[in-house]
C-alpha cells in the first residue's frame, strides 16, 4: 500500500483556485488588496461562527461516539469507536469528535476550524457497511482533516461568499467546487489506507452511490451500473456544478492508487 498523499492534482486546483478568486475580487468589485484582505477576514470569522452554531444545534440530535473513553453501555458505540481509534493512528489524525445522526441517507461529512474537528456519520451507514468499509468512510473523512481542508474549506468559502457581481458569483462557484472534487481523491486514498483494502474501499464507494448490497455479485452488479456513469452527458455537466467527482472516477483513482 502507498504512504497517505495528496492526489496530484489538489495543490496545482488548490493554486488556480485562490489565484483565480483572488484576482476576480479585485477586477470586479475594484478593491485594494488590504480592503479585499479584510473582508475575507470578516468572511472567514462568520464561517467560524456559524460552524459553532452548527456544532451546538448538531449536539442537540446527535449521538456522541465514545472515542477515547469506551462507555460499556453500548456494544455498537464501542466498537464504532474502536474504528475510529484505529484509523487515527494509521492517518496519525490530531483527535476527533464523531457523531451518528438520524437521516436515510448513506452519507458522511466533517467540519470544523478549531480541534477537535467533528466527524458526522449518518446511521444508515452503520446498517449497510460491515467495519472495513466504515474504516473507509471514516478515514475519508480524517483525510480532510488531516490535508486541512476543513480550514482551508473555510477560507476559500469566505472568499467565495463576499458580495460580488453575479458573472464573479459563478466563476467562484465553479472554481470552488473544482478545489472541493479535486480534495476528494485525496481523503479517498486515506480512506483507502485506513482500511488497507482496496475492494471494502470500492465496495464503500458503490454503496454510497448504488446503496445496499450484499453478495460479490450485487457488487459486481453495481460496479457495472457505475461504469457506465461517464458516459451520461448529463453526468458529465452535472459533476461540474458538484462538489465531488463520479463514483466512477473515485474507483479508478483508487484502484490507480493501490496498483490494483
Amino acid at each position: 500500500m502507498n504512504r497517505l498523499s495528496r492526489h496530484p492534482s489538489e495543490v496545482p486546483v488548490l493554486l488556480t483556485t485562490l489565484l483565480l478568486v483572488g484576482g476576480v475580487l479585485v477586477i470586479t468589485t475594484g478593491l485594494t488588496v488590504c480592503i479585499a484582505l479584510v473582508l475575507i477576514a470578516m468572511m472567514v470569522a462568520y464561517s467560524y461562527i456559524a460552524n459553532q452554531q452548527h456544532h451546538a444545534a448538531l449536539m442537540q440530535q446527535a449521538i456522541q461516539v465514545p472515542v477515547d473513553s469506551p462507555t460499556g453501555e453500548s456494544q455498537g458505540l464501542d466498537d464504532l469507536g474502536q474504528l475510529v481509534r484505529e484509523c487515527r493512528a494509521v492517518l496519525r489524525c490530531d483527535p476527533v469528535d464523531v457523531f451518528i445522526v438520524p437521516g436515510r441517507q448513506l452519507n458522511a461529512y466533517t467540519f470544523g476550524l478549531g480541534s477537535p474537528k467533528v466527524i458526522v456519520l449518518y446511521q444508515p451507514m452503520l446498517k449497510v457497511m460491515d467495519a472495513d468499509e466504515l474504516k473507509f468512510v471514516i478515514g475519508h473523512e480524517m483525510g480532510h482533516v488531516v490535508f486541512g481542508h476543513t480550514w482551508l474549506n473555510t477560507l476559500i468559502g469566505g472568499m467565495a461568499g463576499m458580495p460580488s457581481s453575479f458573472g464573479a458569483a459563478v466563476i467562484f462557484t465553479f472554481a470552488f467546487r473544482w478545489w472541493n472534487r479535486a480534495c476528494e481523491y485525496s481523503a479517498d486514498r486515506a480512506g483507502l489506507i485506513a482500511c488497507g483494502k482496496p475492494v471494502k474501499a470500492i465496495s464503500a464507494l458503490a454503496q454510497l452511490e448504488v446503496g445496499d448490497f450484499n453478495t460479490a455479485e450485487e457488487l459486481r452488479q453495481a460496479l457495472a451500473v457505475i461504469e457506465r456513469q461517464d458516459d451520461s452527458l448529463e453526468n458529465i455537466l452535472g459533476e461540474t456544478l458538484s462538489d465531488h467527482p463520479m463514483i466512477v472516477k473515485r474507483i479508478k483513482a483508487l484502484r490507480d492508487f493501490a496498483g490494483v
